[in-house]
């Protein structure tokens, strides 16, 4: 393993390929850092990336992000982590803003608008599939039948509140994780307590701050990343706010996942269609600075967080409410489908993503170009 410094411009090279090329998802980017950091740099061990993965999914927030940010923390302390990370984000964030100027324009073309449905089509069948991806090991883990009666009960309670009462999913994430807690510490009172810190919300400052809250939800108070930040948005952006329609949403959450970078940026698309790019800027800022924050402040830490029964605990309760939460999401989101033709679109990635589990972004760009070419026909 290297240890002479890593100078700045390799990270800018590095990181700025990641950001481009970071296309696929969370697991996408694992791969890609892994291949970069043990493999063909040496950077890392392999033990060390994988504790790093571990440690970041304990974190709340964009998880593949945190890893990326702490990354480059290790090469080079706060100025590689700010470097790496904002390299990491800055190409999706430009990708999904001009995206978004172009679908939530005022008058859209009917090519572009059959692309944006087609492809919104797809995404209920994303969350879906994403569900169950991380359902499988999630309930082979549980090593007795107790444990999985709560596994199932906490899903099962992710999964109504998603879809009965959106607004309070990190309420419940954060419920589910606390009965682990206090489960643990029945049984080995010597154990530390978590800290919780408790977030008001955002009152009496108008629409910026109410976009700022539902950022700061996104990047600080999600557990799991990627879709769980579906029902956390959905029903303040559509329901209370009214920032984008059903269709809408779905069409940005679609972007989400046809830029690289991290998913989380879905935020940028909504803070567009808000405030224009003031929105999207401030969206951006808040939903990923935690990210920041933890690892700078809390990088050297990392691995006692990975000891920590209580964290551990917490995430036996708050993970598989994220699972529910996020297939919960699905059938809200298939509710959200505006228009007959897109039925078909959402069967058939339904079995290309539990059958044959392909990409979402193969998906997504078929499912678009079939939109375009079929929408100007229908409206004819």
């Amino acid at each position: 393993m290297s240890t002479s410094p890593v100078p700045f411009r390799t990270i800018t090279r590095e990181w700025g390929r990641l950001g481009l090329t970071g296309f696929g998802g969370p697991p996408a980017h694992i791969a890609l850092l892994r291949r970069l950091c043990v493999e063909t740099k040496e950077w890392l061990s392999p033990e060390e990336f994988e504790h790093a993965i571990a440690t970041t999914g304990l974190l709340p927030g964009p998880a593949s992000t945190q890893l990326a940010i702490y990354c480059a923390w290790r090469l080079r302390g706060v100025r590689g982590a700010l470097l790496g990370g904002a390299l990491f984000i800055l190409p999706g964030l430009l990708m999904i803003v001009g995206l978004s100027a172009l679908f939530f324009a005022h008058h859209p073309s009917r090519y572009v608008l059959g692309a944006a449905l087609g492809a919104g089509a797809v995404v209920p069948a994303i969350a879906a599939s994403t569900a169950f991806q991380l359902a499988r090991p999630s309930w082979r883990s549980q090593r007795d039948v107790g444990a999985r009666w709560r596994w199932g009960l906490y899903v099962a309670a992710g999964a109504i509140v998603a879809d009965l009462s959106p607004a309070y999913v990190v309420v419940v994430l954060v419920l589910c994780g606390l009965v682990e807690i206090l489960r643990l510490r029945s049984g080995a009172g010597r154990h530390g307590v978590l800290g919780l810190a408790t977030v008001a919300h955002t009152v009496a400052l108008g629409s910026l701050g109410a976009l700022a809250w539902l950022a700061l939800k996104v990047g600080a108070l999600s557990y799991g990343g990627g879709f769980v930040i579906v029902p956390l948005m959905q029903h303040d952006v559509v329901s209370v706010h009214h920032w984008m329609s059903g269709v809408q949403f779905l069409n940005a959450v679609a972007l989400g996942q046809v830029t690289p970078g991290p998913v989380v940026l879905t935020v940028a698309a909504v803070g567009y269609a808000a405030h224009g790019l003031v929105g999207a800027g401030l969206a951006t800022l808040v939903a990923f600075g935690p990210s920041f924050v933890f690892i700078i402040a809390g990088g050297s830490s990392f691995e006692r967080l990975r000891q920590s029964p209580t964290a551990g605990a917490f995430l036996r309760g708050a993970g598989p409410s994220v699972i529910g939460a996020i297939g919960g999401s699905a059938v809200a989101l298939g509710l959200l489908l505006a228009h007959l033709w897109q039925v078909p679109l959402l069967v058939a990635a339904l079995v290309w993503f539990f059958w044959r589990k392909g990409s979402p972004l193969y998906a997504l760009l078929v499912a678009a170009l079939i939109g375009a070419a079929l929408v100007p026909l229908v409206n004819r």
